[in-house]
This record gives structure tokens, C-alpha cells and sequence, in this order.
């Protein structure tokens, strides 16, 4: 008993405890990616093979059926060879390969880092991707923002759905004449054009405070519509410049950047005097809160709508970093479909209904 005390108490033991656990951890992980990886290059030749023999063998349309059981009946502690997961396994081959008459060198066919890269995301997020993406070019994007971000299939999904790849990189800015290389092309990346906020509810009278106090009431669903490195610090944060009290509406810190980001919203159309507002911002942001080791402070005016040709006008002077990007409170939406749809009013009617029954 005295030496189980002792040894938790134990400084040293308890580091080199840890230091075991991390290692243990580590190499736990280490096993499932490669597991994984092996799992899907085994699918990817399995893919290529379906495709050859029901091209060359005449085995007839009960082909996959009787291999599916088959493979369960030898294998049958191994998940993944239903008939319909063998029909998952040929469309996720074909999808990047095309033609099923092209070569049958299954990992090779496409090049070896090409499938390195689809082998280190989880079959799921795979099949997540083929089903939604229109293009290769589209899924290779969100396969390699997979692996760099660790998103979960439903983070994946929900990315995809918002239309992340079209959006991405589109707002105007001057990033590229106010930020040297490479954190000028990270900027540019970071923003959308237009941000969804499609998890709000608001009224058709709604003020930009409506819309602040709506999205950090929705902070978690706000973040992940901004976009990986974003940590918020706060909401009308005051900034006393003069004699004069000034707020932002919202200030993140970006740790990719290394540098503070000032969002502010405006409900109404793009006017140039907001620009020159939100440099007079960055300003006093860069004087009052950037630290040794910070980067300049980049400003993200998110508003209603925009002529683009003004807000190019608007930032050909400037020289704080600026972008400038519209919001959706919806996502667009066929006309036909549009009429269909209840109001934000008739909503909320009828959840006033629901509560009192």
C-alpha cells in the first residue's frame, strides 16, 4: 500500500507513466491508420477486378451476390463485403478512374500518391465524398482537407452540402498588396464568399445585432462555417481610441495566421465608408492588441450584398488587409422550390403552436 502511494505521489513516475501512455496512444493510432490504409488498397484492387471481370467473364448479373456471400462465408468476422458495400467498392474505383475498359493495374492506375492520399481518410468519409462531389477535382479538395483537418464524417458532409469548394478563396480582398507570402495566399484561402448562416432563424426586420447575438448564440456552427484555426474572443469588444469608445463587433485570433481578425456585419449593401471604418479598426487593433510575434490584423467585412466594382474601388487604397465577402441566411434554392417553403413567421407559428399543446 505505501509504495502504490508513494509512487503516485511520485513526480518522475507519474512523467514517465504519461510518457508511456502517449507512446502507447500513439502507436494505437499509428495501427488503425495503417489498417486502414491496407483495408483500402485491398478495396481499390478489388474495385479494379469487379470492373475487369464483368467486363471480360461471362458470370452473368449474380456475380457480385455470390461473391458477396462467398467472402462473408470465409471471412466472416470481416465487415465490408455485403453486396451492396462490393457495389459501394466499384463506383468509389470508378469514379477516379473512368472508363472501366481502361488497365486493370489496380494501385498503380491512378498513381500510387493519388491513392496514398484517398487511403489515409476512413471508407466512410470516401463514400461520403464520391456521392457528393461532381468532379475528381472536387473530391481530391476535400480528401486533402480531410487529412489536414481531421474532420469527422459529419463535419465532411456538412462542408460538402455548404458548397465549401466553390466558395472558398472567392471573397475580394487586397490581401496579396498588404501581406507578404505565404500569409497572403492563407488569407485569401481562409475566406468564403458568401458565408452561409444557415443555422439561423431570424425575422425579416432582423438588425445586425440580431445577426451578431445570433451567431454567437450559434458560436460552435459559426465556427465551423469560418473555417479551421478561428478562436473567438469575444463580441463588442471596446476599444478606447482618444476621448472616443469604439466597439468591434466580433474579434477572433487566428492560429494559423498568428494574427488578430476583426469580422464586422453590416445587413445592408457594401458601402465604401465601411471599409474605411473597419481600417480605422485594424488600426487601433494592431496599436492596442497585437503582440511581439503577431502578424498585422486582417479585417473580414461581411455584409448583405456587394457591387463587386466598389469594393475592388473601395480597397485599391488601403493598405490594412481587407476582404470583403456577402452572407446566405439560406442556401439557394430552386424558384419552384422556394414557394413551397413555409416562412421564418409561419415557423415560428407553429412552434408557438406546438409549445402550447
Amino acid at each position: 500500500m505505501g509504495n502504490k502511494t508513494i509512487l503516485r505521489d511520485s513526480a518522475d513516475y507519474q512523467a514517465w507513466l504519461g510518457e508511456l501512455k502517449g507512446r502507447l496512444k500513439s502507436l494505437q493510432l499509428r495501427a488503425a491508420l495503417a489498417v486502414n490504409a491496407a483495408l483500402l488498397e485491398f478495396y481499390w484492387a478489388l474495385g479494379a477486378d469487379i470492373v475487369e471481370k464483368q467486363r471480360t467473364a461471362t458470370w452473368g448479373d449474380g456475380f457480385l451476390k455470390q461473391l458477396s456471400q462467398d467472402l462473408m462465408a470465409e471471412f466472416p468476422e470481416v465487415k465490408g463485403f455485403s453486396k451492396r458495400n462490393l457495389e459501394r467498392i466499384r463506383r468509389w474505383y470508378l469514379f477516379y478512374t473512368g472508363d472501366s475498359s481502361i488497365a486493370t493495374q489496380a494501385v498503380t492506375q491512378i498513381g500510387q500518391a493519388f491513392l496514398s492520399k484517398l487511403t489515409q481518410i476512413p471508407w466512410g468519409h470516401n463514400l461520403v465524398i464520391v456521392s457528393k462531389c461532381k468532379s475528381q477535382e472536387e473530391a481530391l479538395y476535400y480528401v486533402e482537407q480531410t487529412i489536414n483537418f481531421g474532420w469527422s464524417r459529419a463535419v465532411l458532409t456538412h462542408q460538402i452540402e455548404s458548397g465549401l469548394w466553390q466558395r472558398e478563396g472567392r471573397a475580394i480582398a487586397n490581401f496579396e498588396r498588404t501581406l507578404p507570402l505565404p500569409q497572403s495566399e492563407l488569407a485569401q484561402q481562409t475566406l468564403k464568399d458568401p458565408y452561409v448562416f444557415d443555422f439561423l432563424a431570424l425575422t425579416q426586420d432582423y438588425t445586425e445585432r440580431d445577426l451578431e447575438r445570433g451567431l454567437i448564440d450559434h458560436i460552435t456552427q459559426f465556427l465551423l462555417e469560418l473555417g479551421a484555426g478561428f478562436a473567438y474572443l469575444g463580441r463588442q469588444v471596446p476599444l478606447q481610441v482618444g476621448s472616443r469608445e469604439f466597439f468591434l463587433d466580433l474579434l477572433f485570433y487566428h492560429v494559423r495566421l498568428h494574427c488578430y481578425v476583426v469580422i464586422e456585419l453590416k445587413t445592408v449593401e457594401f458601402e465604401p465608408e465601411h471599409a474605411g471604418k473597419l481600417n480605422f479598426y485594424l488600426k487601433a487593433v494592431d496599436e492596442q492588441l497585437r503582440g511581439q510575434g503577431d502578424q498585422p490584423t486582417i479585417g473580414i467585412l461581411i455584409c448583405k450584398e456587394k457591387d463587386r466594382l466598389v469594393a475592388e474601388y473601395a480597397l485599391s487604397d488601403i493598405h490594412k488587409p481587407i476582404g470583403i465577402s456577402e452572407y446566405q441566411l439560406t442556401q439557394s434554392l430552386p424558384v419552384e422550390m422556394r414557394s413551397s417553403l413555409p416562412s421564418i413567421e409561419e415557423i415560428e407559428a407553429e412552434l408557438m403552436r406546438g409549445e402550447d399543446r
